[in-house]
């Protein structure tokens, strides 16, 4: 079984940090309604925990003759077989998106099916399906800035 980090980006990050700082700025602006109902405080808790969830969960693994992705609770698998091609150096805005950062790939299967995933590197991920679907097409569409 292989497994390959998620690329992390910089909108993630300060999205990350701004609400960490939110739940602390808004208890130093108003100690007393959470001195006397300190549950409030767990309400500005959730929104951070669900963007740090998918931060700290987000991977990618081949297990076989499967491709497994995972990001917080958007999870599935598809049969490597059953791919047709990958985009790489894309980025989807929409639709299933298990990912954290720009510049991955939509990795495309079945007839109608897509999934767009942003890996560390993706040249590792494609070598890791090629080796065992090698009639995988391979579109590289613009240029990414990636250290692999």
């Amino acid at each position: 079984m292989s497994v390959y980090k998620a690329k992390k980006g910089t909108l993630i990050k300060w999205v990350i940090l701004m609400l960490m700082a939110l739940p602390i700025l808004v208890f130093f602006l108003d100690r007393q309604t959470f001195s006397e109902r300190p549950f409030m405080l767990l309400l500005l808790l959730v929104p951070i925990v669900l963007i740090i969830w998918p931060y700290l969960d987000t991977q990618y693994q081949i297990d076989g003759q499967m491709f497994k992705y995972k990001s917080a609770y958007i999870k599935g698998e598809i049969e490597i077989n059953k791919i047709r091609s990958i985009l790489k150096g894309r980025t989807r805005w929409v639709g299933i998106k298990p990912a954290l950062a720009t510049g991955g790939m939509i990795i495309k299967y079945n007839r109608f099916d897509d999934v767009y995933v942003a890996p560390v590197s993706n040249e590792a991920l494609i070598r890791g399906l090629l080796a065992i679907n090698e009639n995988i097409q391979v579109k590289r569409i613009g240029s990414s800035n990636e250290n692999e």
